[in-house]
């Protein structure tokens, strides 16, 4: 898809190494795009997270407002909040969707139960006309205890059955998913893996969320891929 102008560039923002592009990554390589990687935490994000074409923050198993516990949190929701206020195409996944909530003025709380596990979205009819439609009918990885109230000026896009914010829009440049549209179900051991102790304590049942992952993965991978790249599309990436 490269027509020879240079390749936009793209930042994602990790937080723990599981949670990657997973399904996402193929998109970006079959246009000539081989993203930066940075590691929260660990690496400087400012500069290049106000420098790329596009930034990507994925998820982590830690909350927006423990910056007491994780001080970094502080210099990235600053940088995040910049680059929203200068207009940078911005995607947030679970964690990322809530620090674009939080750095848009939205206010991000515990929520009242766990999600863990697939289930298919209601699509709001501002959703039904986004890339989110690639997604109607198709279960999606849930895995968060966090949810968000919609930041000012953004539109919900999606919700479920526990929670009402499931996704949400700013404009055309800015996309926030608590849900992992991105999860690759083929390497959902590492989930289990990593979120091990959580997992124990909600009473999750491993064999039936490897059942489903095995049932739904194949259809996420797929549909999961034409949201992103309808997006991209419409980015001009």
């Amino acid at each position: 898809m490269n027509d020879g102008r240079p390749s936009p560039s793209v930042v994602v923002v990790q937080h723990v190494a599981f949670e990657d592009l997973g399904g996402f990554a193929p998109v970006l390589a079959a246009r000539g795009i081989e993203p930066r990687l940075l590691q929260a935490g660990v690496d400087a994000l400012r500069e290049p997270v106000l420098g790329a074409d596009l930034a990507v923050v994925l998820g982590g198993p830690i909350g927006v407002y423990e910056n007491d516990r994780y001080p970094f949190l502080d210099a990235e929701i600053d940088a995040l909040r910049e680059r929203l206020q200068r207009g940078g195409a911005t995607l947030g996944i679970c964690l990322g969707a809530q620090l674009i909530a939080h750095a848009l003025g939205g206010r991000v709380y515990p929520g009242g139960t766990r999600e863990i596990g697939w289930s298919t979205l209601d699509l709001s009819a501002a959703g039904e006309r986004s890339c989110l439609a690639a997604l109607a009918g198709q279960p999606v990885l849930h895995w968060h205890g966090d949810t968000f109230d919609l930041p000012p000026g953004a539109t919900g896009l999606a919700s479920s059955a526990l929670y009402p914010n499931q996704a949400f829009a700013v404009g055309e440049r800015v996309l926030a998913l608590q849900f992992h549209a991105e999860a690759d179900a083929r390497r959902i051991e590492q989930w289990l893996i990593g979120h091990c102790c959580e997992l124990a304590h909600a009473g999750v049942d491993l064999a039936a969320l490897r059942a489903a992952s095995s049932t739904h993965g194949a259809g996420l991978r797929a549909a999961g891929a034409r949201l992103f790249a309808r997006w991209l599309d419409g980015l001009g990436l």
